[in-house]
């Protein structure tokens, strides 16, 4: 980065951002340090970015179309691609009009007959429009596809556990050392888009599958959350969540409200089993480490460590095996003839104390936890079985 300015607006102007004279202002310091990129943190309208563009000779990203570069240069799979596509066309289809600002006519000529302008953009915003239904089929694809793997996930007999987090906390590198994987972890942003699954054996011999999903940020633009939404359901799936925070970061406690603000959005209760661990502990200095590890210690399901270097995670484990062990209690669960597939998951859960035979077919006295109730209540319906 050759220069960064914090610039206080009283007011946005319409047609530039910024005012005639700081526009002049930055237009110099542009051109004497041979600035190509110029970003600006911040929404910018069509218009506006037009207009800068114009005036500095310069490419210019506003805080979405910058997400968008960074998401398009980490999308690795088939999936994150098409939801990539999709945001940027959502994008593209607002600024048509930065694209012919060459031609005579912006908003259509007289009587019945528009403008070379609007004819052009008009035909340029129906090719994106057959585009996005295009993607959004192939999506919806991908959603159902995502429905069947999680009905898939209900029968096994293993919890889900989701690592959540702002971008970069480390949710991967926590991902890799509790599952052996290799999954792209880095230090930069947006290192994961495509959620990754897998079963793993805690050190405490509880079996879950951990998943980990894309990082959050604030002021997520809407097309993002929008494009994105299939991949973040796999939260509301999730036995227990895990909040990687990156305790070191200056701006923690604000990462924290925004990702807890977009939990909220996605349909995540409050009371639903969730626990905090704060990351990157042993970037902390001595008198750092004492404060935050009091402060964790003070807090209910609250721990403190690093992904890196394993400090705190055996306290973790311990925590998310007590949380993922729920309380049994005995029910009697009548069955037909007709639900032998439910009987036998009933049998490979283990949780049948004994089975007596009826006139329609046997009655069962099991002794199973809620999540155990919840998945054969899904496999009933997945069969199509009545209650």
């Amino acid at each position: 980065m050759v220069d960064g300015r914090v610039i206080r607006l009283p007011k946005a102007h319409p047609g530039m951002l910024f005012g005639s004279g700081k526009v002049e202002e930055l237009g110099t310091l542009i051109s004497e340090s041979e600035i190509e990129l110029v970003l600006i943190d911040g929404p910018v309208t069509p218009v506006q970015q037009r207009n800068l563009e114009r005036a500095w000779k310069v490419k210019l990203l506003d805080r979405t179309g910058l997400i968008l570069e960074i998401f398009a240069d980490r999308a690795r799979t088939r999936e994150g691609v098409l939801q990539v596509e999709l945001a940027a066309l959502s994008y593209q289809r607002t600024r048509l009009v930065r694209a012919w600002t060459h031609l005579e006519r912006q908003r259509g000529g007289l009587g019945f007959v528009g403008g070379p302008g609007e004819t052009q953009i008009e035909a340029d915003r129906r090719a994106i429009d057959t585009q996005m239904v295009r993607l959004r089929r192939q999506l919806s694809k991908v959603v159902k596809t995502r429905e069947l793997h999680r009905a898939a996930r209900r029968k096994v007999p293993f919890p889900v556990v989701a690592l959540v987090g702002y971008t970069n906390a480390g949710k991967s590198t926590l991902f890799n050392r509790l599952t052996g994987a290799e999954v792209f972890a880095k230090d930069m942003l947006f290192a994961t888009l495509d959620p990754t699954m897998r079963a793993v054996t805690l050190p405490t011999g509880k079996d879950v599958i951990l998943s980990d999903t894309v990082g959050f940020i604030s002021d997520l633009p809407t097309q993002l959350v929008a494009a994105f939404r299939a991949t973040l359901e796999e939260v509301l799936e999730a036995d227990l969540i895990i909040h990687v925070r990156d305790i070191a970061h200056p701006e923690t406690e604000e990462q924290a409200r925004n990702v807890r603000a977009i939990l909220a959005d996605l349909g995540v209760d409050e009371t639903s089993n969730q626990i905090e661990f704060w990351n990157k502990a042993d970037l902390l200095d001595d008198a750092q480490q004492t404060g935050f590890t009091a402060r964790a210690e003070s807090e209910e399901k609250v721990f403190i460590g690093s992904s890196v270097t394993g400090q705190g995670l055996e306290t973790l484990f311990v925590a998310m095996t007590e949380l993922l062990d729920d309380t049994r209690f005995a029910e009697e669960v009548e069955l037909r003839f007709s639900e032998g597939r439910a009987r036998a998951w009933l049998y490979a859960e283990g949780v049948v104390d004994a089975e007596h035979p009826t006139e329609d077919g046997s009655r069962l006295n099991v002794n199973w936890t809620d999540r155990q109730k919840r998945n054969f209540r899904d496999i009933r319906d997945i069969r199509g079985d009545q209650r």
